[in-house]
C-alpha cells in the first residue's frame, strides 16, 4: 500500500505540475491570444469539464496510446510500449490543464487593471511585467483554486485503476483480494488519502500566507 501511495503521490505531482503550466498557457492564451486560439481553448476547457473523468481517462489513456502508435507507424517507427506512469501523469494532466486555465484565468481578471497600466506606462515588457506585476498579484487569488485541484488530483489518481496502473486504489483492492480482509485495507486506504490530504492542506496554508505577505488582513467584527 505504500508502494501505491508513492506511485500516487508521483501522479498527483507530475499531473499537477504539468497542468500547471497547461493552464498558465491556457489563461494567457484566452484572455491575450487571437480568435482562432481563444476559440480552441474554449473548446478544448469545455469539453474536459462537460465529459466525466472516468470516460476521459479511458479515452486518453487506450484510445491516446493507440493514436502514437498508429503515427509512429505511419512514420516508419516500430510500435512502443507507453509507461503507465508517464501515460496516467499526461492523462491527468491533460485533465487538470482545463480545470486550471479557468482558476488562473479568473485570477489574473482579479489583478487591479490599474498596476497593469501604470507598468505598461513604466515601459515594462511583457515578461517583466509577468514576473514583476502579474504573478505576484494573481497569486493569492489563484492559491484557493489551485489548491482544490491539487487535492482533486491526487484523489482522481485513484480512477487510473480502472486501466490497471498499481497506485494505491489498486494495490488496496490487489491485497484485500488476497486476504479477503476488504474492511480492513479500504479503511488503511482512507486514512493513507486523509493523511496526504492533512498534510496538503499544511502546506498550501503557508503557501497562502506567504503568497500573501505584505498585504492588509481583512479584519472582522470592526465598527
Amino acid at each position: 500500500m505504500l508502494r501505491g501511495l508513492f506511485n500516487s503521490v508521483q501522479i498527483a505531482v507530475g499531473a499537477f505540475g504539468i497542468g500547471l503550466l497547461i493552464g498558465t498557457g491556457g489563461a494567457y492564451g484566452k484572455l491575450y491570444g487571437g480568435p482562432v486560439m481563444r476559440d480552441l481553448l474554449e473548446v478544448y476547457t469545455t469539453i474536459v469539464r462537460a465529459v466525466p473523468e472516468l470516460v476521459l481517462i479511458l479515452l486518453l489513456y487506450f484510445a491516446g496510446t493507440d493514436l502514437i502508435n498508429r503515427v509512429l507507424e505511419a512514420m516508419g517507427y516500430a510500435r512502443i510500449d507507453v509507461n503507465g506512469l508517464v501515460a496516467g501523469i499526461w492523462v491527468l494532466a491533460f485533465v487538470q490543464g482545463a480545470y486550471a486555465t479557468e482558476v488562473i484565468r479568473g485570477a489574473i481578471l482579479s489583478v487591479p487593471q490599474g498596476q497593469i497600466e501604470a507598468a505598461r506606462a513604466y515601459g515594462m515588457s511583457p515578461g517583466m511585467m509577468l514576473r514583476r506585476i502579474t504573478l505576484p498579484a494573481m497569486l493569492p487569488f489563484a492559491i484557493p483554486g489551485l489548491a482544490n485541484l491539487w487535492l482533486i488530483a491526487t484523489k482522481d489518481t485513484a480512477l487510473l485503476a480502472i486501466v490497471g496502473f498499481n497506485e494505491l486504489t489498486q494495490e488496496t483492492r490487489t491485497a484485500a483480494g488476497q486476504t479477503k480482509a476488504y474492511f480492513t485495507f479500504f479503511m488503511a486506504a482512507g486514512a493513507l488519502y486523509l493523511a496526504l490530504t492533512l498534510v496538503s492542506n499544511v502546506i498550501i496554508a503557508r503557501i497562502e500566507r506567504w503568497s500573501r505577505r505584505g498585504t492588509p488582513s481583512v479584519a472582522g467584527g470592526g465598527r
